[in-house]
């Protein structure tokens, strides 16, 4: 069991590191969000797993599953608020973006009020 819990730790770093790097090296906000909301929740959900499959108890194992489901739940909603207010601010985007669907309006993310939804 420690094998298994060895492997999962390292992946869970490795993909922690990636996350980091991409944090480091991306351009601007939104490739930084992509490269955090995409490799950390996997590296730390990985993390956690090893950890549970380190203690050898079946409770630890299934809390630490929990943990791993809600973080991959949670991140890219997380990630898609953060950038469409970043979006809502005009935070520039770098200079190799090739698409810009809301360069020339004058409000970048359409604002839908309750009595706009469709049903």
């Amino acid at each position: 069991m420690s094998y298994a819990a060895a492997i999962l730790m390292i992946a869970g770093s490795l993909f922690c590191m990636l996350a980091a790097l991409g944090l480091i090296r991306f351009p601007d906000l939104y490739t930084r969000l992509h490269a955090a909301a995409k490799a950390g929740p996997i590296g730390s959900g990985l993390i956690l797993l090893g950890a549970g499959v380190a203690s050898g108890d079946a409770f630890t194992l299934l809390r630490a599953a929990l943990g791993l489901v809600f973080l991959v739940l949670t991140t890219p909603i997380a990630a898609h608020l953060l950038a469409r207010a970043a979006m809502r601010a005009r935070a520039p985007a770098a200079s190799i973006a090739s698409i810009d669907e809301f360069e020339n309006s004058s409000d970048p993310v359409p604002v839908q009020t309750p009595g706009q939804l469709s049903r």
